[in-house]
């Protein structure tokens, strides 16, 4: 939150002592105004920070961002950044956020549609010919049915064990991505594409490569220059190293909670996973797709591709959700919500819009141990109830 500058005072000079004392009251009054913390503005606010402070007393840290309009309204954090440091979270804290790492990854494919460089309804080998799989109907594969899971690709079947992911390897030259591509050469497919859907981080990677191939530049250089520099969050990346250590949290398991030897980074996941951000940045997005894609003068896709993104392609029975591409589709309450949630080792998000009442709601955790689920329906409940007649 910034300020504006001071304005001059004009006025007549008086002698009086008394004068000056009402001066001196005047200016201490306004400085401190101008230096204390935003305080919740109503009492929807103080309700979710006393749900979210019994929820911190279970967990190592939380942090949370409520966004109205183009604001960011509420911002909190919980708990601490690591447990044995006792280092407490800001909301300037950097999270692993997982698989909302993936609706970036969806919108930078859809910006390189509108540029004409891509045809999501075309295969995936007209423009990355050396991708293969066992399964002679990868052929087949559209950009469209990677984006909204119906390609029929396999999962990593065990997000929450390292060796699944290899995280412990923390992969990070370029080639990474282009050699998992090809390393998918024996893999089977669960259906045909387009005919069931199927959760795949596998499919989102590949998408990764894509955007590299396409651009021309390396994949987490493409979003930051496209996506991230235009809405102004500079502290986030997919490419860990450059996240500033001050600023970096640690994952943590088990209550109580210990600390992951390991943190959640390998550059061949990078699409669909390694994304670093922090609650306040985290509301740049959902400021930017609550509003079809414009944050504050930037429009970092148009309102025409953002509606297509939230349309519904295939339901979704297990969620009763409909997938748009990247973006879950959930009725909630009477409302339409869209979001996306994320889970990796030692660590849990939630990125979710309401955008009937341009609220959006960022949740963020240290830990593989909070069900972020419930915790999200739980504060959108406080929110509704609050904003409705």
């Amino acid at each position: 939150m910034s300020y504006g500058g001071y304005k001059k005072l004009k006025f007549k000079m008086k002698t009086s002592p008394f004068y000056y004392v009402i001066l001196v009251l005047f200016l201490i009054v306004c400085g401190c105004k101008k230096s204390e913390q935003p305080k919740p503005e109503s009492k929807k606010f103080y309700e979710i920070e006393a749900y979210l402070q019994t929820v911190s007393e279970t967990v190592p840290g939380l942090s949370i961002a409520i966004t109205n309009g183009p604001d960011i309204v509420y911002t909190k954090s919980f708990g601490f950044s690591n447990v044995q440091s006792k280092e407490k979270l800001t909301p300037l804290s950097t999270y692993h956020v997982a698989s909302v790492s993936k609706t970036f990854t969806a919108t930078a494919v859809m910006q390189l549609a509108e540029k004409g460089k891509i045809d999501i309804d075309k295969p995936l080998i007209t423009y990355l010919p050396y991708f293969k799989l066992k399964d002679i109907r990868y052929k087949a594969i559209t950009i469209k049915q990677m984006l909204n899971h119906t390609s029929g690709m396999l999962d990593i079947s065990n997000a929450d064990d390292e060796k699944y992911y290899d995280w412990d390897k923390a992969i990070a030259d370029e080639g990474a991505l282009e050699r998992y591509t090809r390393s998918l050469a024996d893999s089977a497919m669960q259906s045909g594409p387009g005919l069931e859907y199927h959760y795949s981080n596998i499919a989102y990677d590949v998408l990764g490569d894509l955007i590299a191939k396409v651009s021309g530049m390396p994949f987490e250089k493409y979003v930051k220059d496209n996506i991230l520099s235009p809405l102004e969050m500079n502290e986030s990346s997919f490419y860990y190293p450059e996240i500033k250590k001050d600023l970096r949290t640690s994952p943590h398991t088990g209550n109580p909670p210990v600390l992951r030897a390991v943190y959640p980074y390998n550059r061949m996941h990078a699409p669909s996973s390694t994304l670093n951000s922090n609650v306040l940045e985290l509301s740049h997005w959902a400021i930017a797709n609550l509003y079809e894609g414009k944050y504050k003068n930037r429009q970092i896709i148009s309102s025409a591709t953002f509606s297509k993104m939230v349309s519904p392609t295939i339901h979704v029975p297990d969620f009763n959700a409909d997938m748009g591409l990247s973006w879950f589709i959930l009725p909630y309450k009477g409302y339409k919500t869209y979001l996306h949630d994320g889970g990796d080792i030692g660590y849990r998000s939630m990125l979710a819009l309401v955008p009937e009442k341009k609220i959006g709601v960022v949740l963020l955790s240290n830990t593989d141990q909070v069900d972020i689920e419930m915790v999200y329906f739980k504060v959108l409940d406080i929110l509704l109830a609050a904003t409705n007649p």
